[in-house]
């Protein structure tokens, strides 16, 4: 465990120093946090509007047209999130073979593959929609909700090289996910905790982003939500690039050997005990 834990770490600081070769490729992720904040803030005032909140709180349950509000919702938030983040994996796919990657390039990348994504952005959403109502009609039992999290936890890593196989096969989303279950059975042990790894990264990142702005706020708390926004952002993006760094690197080296520039064979394949 630990002995995992120490080249989790080491497979992060690789990635940081490809980060810092490409610093552009933290863009992604800031573009695809305004364009979810936008679309968020959107749906926040219809499903507000319309008083679905107030069910979703209530003991009543959801009514189909609820369940189609929350459908619409789920599947444009999952498919922002997708298409940037294989704009960014296309983007990394291209700095880890050596070349010389832009941000246009990536979204090249994402644009031909947009069929796919769409799909795994609907398959995403319909299983995250699903797994929300089960939890709202069941909030008050709590072995179904613990049921309920740990299918959500396996699905979660199941899928977690979904979105590289998408960008780097010629396969569907169907075929994406079968793909990412095969690799997921080969390395579910780094993949656990490199997300708990990836979890205290981002924390600490979180809170050390949040320092100036809480002093700032001291002076002036306008002033400083305002640099809080932009730093916590700035460190919210920094780890999620450092994450699909990690993940394409990895998705290469497990997928067919590749070894990624900037990382080395001995760290990876001691990261799958090869």
């Amino acid at each position: 465990m630990f002995a995992t834990f120490g080249r989790t770490l080491e497979l992060i600081k690789l990635s940081w120093g490809v980060l810092q070769r490409d610093r552009k490729l933290i863009a992604f992720p800031l573009l695809s946090g305004l364009a979810f904040l936008a679309f968020a803030g959107l749906m926040t005032g219809i499903v507000s509007g319309i008083g679905l909140l107030d069910r979703m709180e209530s003991e009543a349950g959801l009514a189909l047209s609820d369940v189609v509000v929350l459908a619409i919702t789920y599947f444009g938030l999952a498919f922002v999130i997708i298409y940037f983040n294989a704009a960014l994996a296309g983007a990394a796919m291209v700095r880890l073979a050596g070349g010389q990657s832009t941000m246009g390039e990536g979204f090249q990348m994402a644009n031909r593959r947009l069929p796919q994504i769409a799909g795994w952005a609907l398959i995403s959403a319909t299983v995250g929609l699903i797994l929300q109502v089960m939890r709202s009609n069941s909030r008050d039992n709590f072995l179904s909700q613990l049921v309920l999290s740990m299918i959500g936890g396996v699905w979660a890593y199941m899928t977690f090289f979904v979105v590289p196989v998408l960008v780097a096969e010629n396969i569907g989303p169907i075929g994406a996910i079968q793909r990412s279950g095969s690799l997921f059975k080969r390395t579910w042990g780094e993949q656990m905790v490199a997300n708990f790894g990836f979890g205290i990264v981002g924390l600490v990142a979180v809170l050390a982003a949040a320092v100036p702005a809480f002093l700032i706020g001291k002076v002036s708390m306008v002033a400083g939500i305002g640099v809080g926004v932009v730093t916590v952002g700035v460190a919210v993006a920094t780890v999620a690039t450092l994450e699909t760094i990690f993940k394409a690197a990895l998705y290469g080296y497990v997928a067919d050997g590749r070894v990624a520039e900037g990382f080395t064979e001995e760290t990876l394949a001691a990261a799958y005990g090869n």
